[in-house]
């Protein structure tokens, strides 16, 4: 399944029916008078966040979303029936947004949470409405009132306790795999991962969910690379994993390159908390892994975790510490309980 995490959607409600101009006619009736119904309402257009839905892909094949017309009123003050409504169900987590894509008109961020985006236009009167002592025979009635129209953006920003940050190749994709049963593309090349992954990591018995998303490069607020689109995806997350690879030659100068990334991208990542590891340290002498270890931990003001997870080395502790953080900003009752159904390998790579 391929991954989408932006949309843009054209919706319209429903007109109202018109309402009906009818005079009552019959046989052996010695009064008559004004019988003509009002007009059905058009029908809304709502959005809906679901849960089993975790990419916008189906709006890929759908762009066009119009509610149902009202029908028009008909003779006996017979109301003409409702247009139907539809609703657009996105993941949760989705973002609309008006045609400028800046101006956010819901966040939808809990299952279920619903949102009327345009009401349909109400009916007309019929001219049964307008009849009174002194207007006996109305020959008029309204005309139903139009719908709403617009393009809207829909924008994803997966919900995640975690996120994994860091340079092409720093290991991200790896960690993800070990400690989840999500299986994302591995490989010995830049920007393997191309699109996020979410996995659920368990230790000692509690879950949290991980984000995975491609790799930062400098220049990446500028477009450089994939660019940093994807970082919306970790906006979310109570604390973000920075990994830096033992491979690199300066892994200080690696460290401040995402961090730059993060600071120039906003959006309150550069103030989340934050866990730094140097990952891949199976690569290194002891030596070696010690003086990059001391340059890491200068660069970030922390002593930073070493770590390597195709042997498994130090994942115990990191996993603990991310546990700790989350549990430290948020209610432990409020962390949903993920031991049965999951699906953790959620947004793959496979096109």
């Amino acid at each position: 399944m391929k991954f989408l995490d932006e949309a843009k959607v054209y919706i319209r409600s429903g007109d109202g029916g018109a309402g009906a101009v009818s005079f009552r006619r019959e046989k052996f009736i010695e009064f008559g008078g004004p019988d003509g119904g009002d007009g059905g309402r058009g029908g809304d257009v709502w959005v809906e966040a679901v849960n089993g839905l975790n990419t916008l892909i189906d709006f890929r094949f759908q762009q066009h979303f119009k509610a149902g017309i009202g029908v028009h009123g008909m003779g006996r003050n017979r109301t003409g029936a409702n247009g139907a409504s539809v609703t657009l169900k996105v993941p949760v987590g989705t973002q609309i947004l008006e045609e400028d894509n800046e101006t956010l008109i819901v966040d939808l961020t809990k299952e279920g949470q619903r949102y009327r985006l345009a009401a349909g236009g109400n009916g007309g009167f019929g001219n049964a409405y307008f009849k009174s002592s002194t207007n006996q025979a109305p020959d008029w009635a309204n005309p139903g009132l139009p719908g709403i129209e617009k393009t809207i953006w829909l924008r994803l920003k997966l919900i995640a306790d975690a996120g994994l940050v860091g340079l092409p190749n720093a290991g991200k994709s790896t960690f993800l795999a070990t400690v989840t049963r999500a299986r994302p593309k591995i490989a010995n090349y830049p920007f393997t991962t191309l699109h996020p992954n979410l996995g659920v990591a368990t230790i000692d018995g509690r879950e949290f969910v991980l984000a995975d998303i491609p790799g930062l490069i400098e220049g990446a607020h500028e477009g450089v690379g994939i660019g940093d689109r994807f970082l919306g995806h970790v906006e979310r997350t109570r604390v973000l994993l920075h990994l830096v690879s033992a491979q690199e030659e300066k892994v200080g100068k690696a460290y401040k390159t995402v961090k730059h990334e993060l600071e120039a991208y906003g959006g309150g990542l550069e103030d989340k908390a934050e866990i730094v590891a140097l990952s891949q340290i199976d690569v290194l002498d002891e030596k070696e892994l010690k003086k990059k270890a001391k340059e890491l931990e200068k660069a970030c003001g922390q002593k930073p975790y070493l770590i390597s997870a195709p042997i498994g080395l130090g994942m115990t502790d990191v996993l603990r510490a991310l546990r700790d953080v989350i549990l430290r900003e948020t209610d432990v009752t409020a962390l949903p309980d993920r031991s049965i159904g999951i699906e953790d390998d959620v947004a793959d790579d496979e096109d």
